[in-house]
Parts: structure tokens; C-alpha cells; sequence
């Protein structure tokens, strides 16, 4: 089975497969409904994250998965320091240590919804999907999400991934990728549905973990629980 990836500056992380997709029209919420909080609470800590409503087939999505218990016990299978965590493979809850991960599906995708005013800034909620060359539609994982940890970019380094990937950043995206810092070069591939509110400080631990060659955390870390704010 092929995996899903999705392009670094200096590297490819890998992800998982895809089946049918969702049809839009089955978000149940609107645009003027108020943002909606979830938590995260993970072996190392809680993350408070807010869903955009510009995003609403994620967002309901998200909000299915965390309401059945789809996500517990399911692991934090791969995370790279200065870039992201990932989670969502629902074949890694139990999983042996050192097993392969991130080829879980849960049999359908989500069709894109690219936002060009939602980025991958630092703390940036996002949907992992195999890449363009199995998947030009560029649809989502229905589980699997990576948040962005990312680092400081200067104006020089920004304007080398512009050239390097095509890329256009707004004057909004220039102040937070040189200040807070993110991950400019995923900008438009894939589907920022959310961002952390509370607890990035859990998100540098997990970023941090010792891991194996495939970027699995040695000890694993793991998410208890997701639960929605009313």
C-alpha cells in the first residue's frame, strides 16, 4: 500500500491511502457558527484547538471522529523536531514497538478545502493526504492530522521557497513565518482546518521525543482522549 506524503524543504515524510471521498454537502454547521474548541489530551499534556468554520467538511469531520472515540488510544506516529506531529493512524493504537505506521485509513477522504488566508503558521491544525501524483484532487486523510511546530524563517529563506515551489506569501504570512515561524513550504497543498489555542508547549515535547528512522517516537506517546467544548 502506498503511503500518503508530503514535501519538506530537505525531505519527504510519509502517510497512508485513500478511498472514496466525502461530499461536501454534508457539513452540518455554517460559516456564522461560533468557532468550536477541542482537546487534545495526550500522554504528555493537553492541546486546546480551535476548528475554523471556513473549513466545515473537516471541521464536522473532526468533530464525528473526537465525538465516537475514534481517537483513542491512537499514537503520535511521527514527529520531526522544527516541523510537525502527526497522528490519526487508527492501525497504531496497540501497535508493537517499532512497527511501521501510517498506512491506516478509515475508507474515505475529505475533499480539499485550501483556504489561502489559512496557513501552516506555528501551531497550525492540519490534514495529512497522499500526494499529488496518486491524489492531484490533493483530498485528506479522514484521520490522519499533523500539527505544524515549524521554525523562524527570514525573508531570504522564504524567498527561496517562493522560487523553489512557487509559492506567493501574503504581507500577513511575512510577519508570522519571520516571527512566530510555521511551515511556508506546505502552503496550498494541504488543509488547514484548525490551530492550537492552548498548550504548544506540549506540542515542542512531543516534537522533541526520541524517535526511530521512520520518525516514530521510541516511547510512545499518545492520545487518550479528544473531546469537543461545547
Amino acid at each position: 500500500m502506498k503511503k500518503i506524503t508530503f514535501l519538506a524543504i530537505f525531505l519527504l515524510t510519509a502517510i497512508f491511502a485513500t478511498a472514496q471521498v466525502v461530499d461536501i454537502k454534508t457539513a452540518t454547521r455554517t460559516e456564522g457558527d461560533k468557532d468550536v474548541r477541542v482537546l487534545i489530551e495526550t500522554s504528555e499534556g493537553p492541546i486546546m484547538v480551535r476548528l475554523y468554520n471556513e473549513t466545515p467538511v473537516h471541521r464536522d469531520n473532526f468533530i464525528k471522529l473526537a465525538e465516537s472515540g475514534m481517537y483513542q488510544g491512537v499514537l503520535f506516529h511521527r514527529v520531526i523536531e522544527k516541523f510537525m506531529i502527526q497522528a490519526g493512524d487508527p492501525n497504531s493504537r496497540g501497535a508493537k514497538p517499532g512497527a511501521m505506521l501510517g498506512d491506516g485509513t478509515l475508507g474515505y477522504t475529505l475533499p480539499a478545502e485550501i483556504v489561502p488566508h489559512l496557513f501552516h503558521k506555528r501551531g497550525a491544525l492540519c490534514a495529512a493526504r497522499q500526494g499529488d501524483d496518486v491524489n492531484p484532487e490533493r483530498e485528506s486523510s479522514a484521520s490522519q492530522f499533523y500539527i505544524v511546530q515549524g521554525q523562524v524563517f527570514d525573508e531570504k529563506m522564504l524567498d527561496m521557497i517562493s522560487e523553489r515551489f512557487g509559492k506567493k506569501f501574503s504581507p500577513e504570512q511575512i510577519k508570522v513565518y519571520t516571527t512566530e515561524g510555521g511551515a511556508p513550504h506546505l502552503d496550498g497543498d494541504y488543509t488547514v482546518f484548525g490551530e492550537v489555542v492552548e498548550g504548544m508547549e506540549v506540542v515542542d515535547r512531543i516534537a522533541s521525543a526520541e524517535r526511530d528512522r521512520n520518525d516514530r517516537p521510541v516511547k510512545d506517546i499518545t492520545i487518550h482522549n479528544v473531546r469537543v467544548i461545547k
